[in-house]
């Protein structure tokens, strides 16, 4: 498999497993940011090339997961992106959630006049949303695509599946955990809406995220999030107000979005298929040394399918093992969280099963 870490200063002199917390910063994107910045300085701002930079990475981000440019909102975070969309979700709706999901998926929601359901995580997680769905009949699924604390990726054939079975159901995704581990086809898949933070799995540093949405949710989800920059120009009406622009009030970072924008060409220029398959390859090695070493729960042991991240069990002892060692990774649920990106190596997996089995 080909080592990529050439691009990734943060690499030397430590084995880097904590890309479920942030991921790294990469060569060509600080080039690129560095670049930009010193422009800015000797050269001031052109707000109108500003406005079609922005333009550029909307035309980007829909390309790279097969979406409608023009339902491509530019966010500083996905909590952002999610209030904003709640806000215009009409209430009193039965909303089903996953029981220890992301805290900034499931706040906002709880937060707010909805009629909440939960479904267990443990076990089968699609048998459990399937029951729930039946005895409930909720009109919004929120989730996660990838659980934060265990891994668990949901099966896109089962969200198909009962997006056939119960097409007026809202699936709403949370992406950060899962875009950027492998090819993604929004257009083709059974969600309604998906939306990400960047700074994981995306590589792009913190202050930028999208959102993503299909025709069908306009009819759905009525925001009235507005600004200047959500509107055409000076002279428009707040009426005439493009769906996704009302996710994008204000003056927006360019340099943020711009390096959400070249992190998503780096990828594209080192080959996607390439990258995919190396986390594939990685991830299925890890899960079987460490079903071995008896680290993972039957929850995660019968999955056939599994995302990159692991929560192994472990204590403080082994927690303090492993930084002496320069393991860098999260301490998350009660256990030990580590993820492999592209940039890690079966060297980098080697020396954590070395310090796991002394």
């Amino acid at each position: 498999m080909k080592d990529f870490k050439k691009h990734f200063p943060a690499l030397q002199g430590r084995t880097y497993l904590n890309t479920p917390a942030s991921g790294l910063l990469s060569k060509p994107v600080y080039n690129w940011r560095k670049e930009q910045e010193e422009n800015f300085l000797l050269n001031g701002n052109d707000y109108g090339a500003t406005l079609e930079k922005l333009q550029n990475v909307r035309e980007t981000i829909g390309n790279f997961f097969h979406a409608l440019e023009e339902n491509v909102a530019l966010v500083p975070n996905f909590s952002f992106g999610l209030n904003t969309l709640l806000e215009g979700l009409p209430q009193k709706q039965k909303v089903l959630l996953l029981k220890d999901d992301y805290p900034s998926i499931n706040w906002p929601i709880q937060m707010r006049d909805f009629d909440v359901c939960f479904a267990e995580t443990t076990g089968n997680i699609e048998q459990n949303i399937e029951a729930v769905v039946t005895k409930h009949r909720p009109t919004v699924f929120a989730f996660s695509v990838v659980q934060w604390l265990s891994g668990i990726k949901i099966d896109f054939n089962f969200l198909k599946e009962l997006k056939a079975y119960h097409p007026d159901l809202l699936l709403i995704a949370d992406g950060t955990q899962y875009l950027g581990t492998e090819k993604f086809n929004f257009e083709e898949s059974p969600l309604d809406v998906i939306g990400t933070s960047t700074y994981k799995w995306l590589l792009s540093g913190y202050g930028n995220g999208f959102f993503l949405f299909k025709e069908s949710v306009k009819e759905k989800i009525f925001p009235n999030t507005i600004g200047f920059n959500s509107a055409a120009n000076f002279d428009s009406s707040p009426e005439d107000t493009n769906f996704a622009k009302h996710f994008e009030p204000g003056h927006l970072d360019v340099f943020n979005y711009g390096s959400l924008q070249r992190s998503l060409q780096f990828m594209e220029e080192l080959g996607v298929d390439t990258l995919q398959s190396k986390i594939e390859v990685l991830s299925k090695k890890a899960k079987l040394a460490f079903m071995d070493l008896g680290l993972l729960p039957d929850t995660i042991m019968n999955r056939e399918n599994h995302s990159t991240i692991y929560n192994l069990k472990g204590d403080d002892v082994l927690f303090q093992k492993l930084k002496k060692n320069k393991i860098i990774y999260s301490q998350r649920g009660g256990g030990i969280r580590v993820g492999f990106h592209f940039y890690n190596s079966e060297e980098d997996l080697e020396r954590l099963l070395q310090v796991l089995k002394h």
